[in-house]
């Protein structure tokens, strides 16, 4: 069964060609990164329009690589939210009208459970039930996983996501945007325990997260240091990174202990970052947990992912109706 999957909700313009919900026939993304650069964040509008220019060649260069004519799709899997309205609605537009040409079904997919879904175009995917954390610029959230399809809220962030810290932390220091992965890149060459940042934990017992706390006291540092500080950068970037991963850690661990899960996936844009990878990776092991971590190209927004969700509401009957409608905020 071949899904065509279409991602459009922030600043990635992304087409993919999937067979059977696992296997990846062909990816094509469009970054806007260097677009948005200048203004430290993505600009709904410019977002909006560069999509509107590059989603037609995109989806056609993937069907190219894939290697199948239009004729051979099973149907369209496209993001439904939640993300930036006007970026969503090039995206789902494209796919009802592409559809409806075709004649073939198109599946309004939630974004989250594409990237839970991810795990799944690896060789090893995880085994149901199992715990997910998703983290990224948008989303910091715990699931309970019992199939693609039905997740369960665990916890979530009560104000900035994890990859909002990252930016905005990024963007305190003068290093840029998108903060992430200059953070990752510059880390490293600091260290971790000269600067002791808070671990927001809240209840310990819980599974909510808390990052803006730890930007407010990198920012303190800042001014309190404000002519050696940029000396520092690196020890700075070190013990923020390390706070940030040793609570998305430890609540991960927790969360499959609560419910005997063997197996966590961590997935969403900042699963990229190298030191998060480790430290989940030694907690869980340290517990007799599996971790799960898609390749770093599937860890940011990708079409794949929401076709391999696609090709499971299809495989349960599950397709959308021509007057469904984008949203904004998460519904899972």
């Amino acid at each position: 069964m071949l899904i065509l999957g279409i991602e459009t909700s922030c600043d990635e313009t992304a087409a993919a060609v999937v067979a059977d919900g696992v296997k990846i026939l062909s990816s094509a993304v469009s970054s806007q990164v260097e677009l948005h650069n200048p203004y430290g964040g993505v600009v709904p509008e410019l977002a909006s329009r560069k999509h509107l220019e590059a989603i037609v060649p995109l989806t056609d260069e993937a069907i190219r690589k894939a290697g199948i004519k239009k004729k051979d799709m099973d149907a369209i899997a496209v993001t439904q939210g939640p993300g930036l309205i006007g970026a969503l609605l090039i995206g789902f537009s494209f796919a009802k009208a592409y559809s409806y040409a075709l004649g073939i079904p198109y599946i309004g997919v939630d974004h989250l459970k594409g990237h839970i879904n991810s795990v799944f175009l690896e060789p090893d995917p995880p085994g149901f039930p199992f715990v997910a954390l998703l983290v990224s610029g948008g989303h910091t959230s715990i699931y309970y996983v019992r199939s693609h399809i039905e997740t369960e809220l665990m916890g979530q962030t009560r104000d900035d996501a994890a990859g909002e810290a990252f930016d905005k932390v990024a963007k305190m220091l003068g290093l840029g945007y998108p903060g992430g992965g200059i953070i990752d890149r510059i880390a490293p060459q600091g260290n971790p325990d000269k600067i002791a940042f808070p671990r927001t934990y809240l209840d310990k017992d819980g599974f909510d997260f808390s990052f803006s706390g730890i930007k407010t006291a990198v920012n303190r540092y800042i001014q309190t240091h404000a002519k050696t500080y940029h000396q520092e950068i690196p020890d700075i970037v070190a013990g923020f990174q390390e706070a940030v991963a040793d609570v998305l850690s430890y609540k991960s661990v927790h969360a499959a202990k609560e419910k005997g899960c063997e197996h966590i996936a961590v997935v969403g844009g900042v699963a990229a970052n190298r030191r998060l990878r480790e430290k989940i990776t030694q907690a869980a092991q340290a517990q007799g947990l599996a971790v799960h971590i898609p390749a770093f190209h599937l860890c940011g927004d990708n079409a794949a992912m929401i076709a391999a969700v696609g090709y499971h509401y299809l495989k349960n009957g599950i397709v959308s109706d021509m007057d469904t409608d984008v949203y904004s905020r998460a519904q899972l």
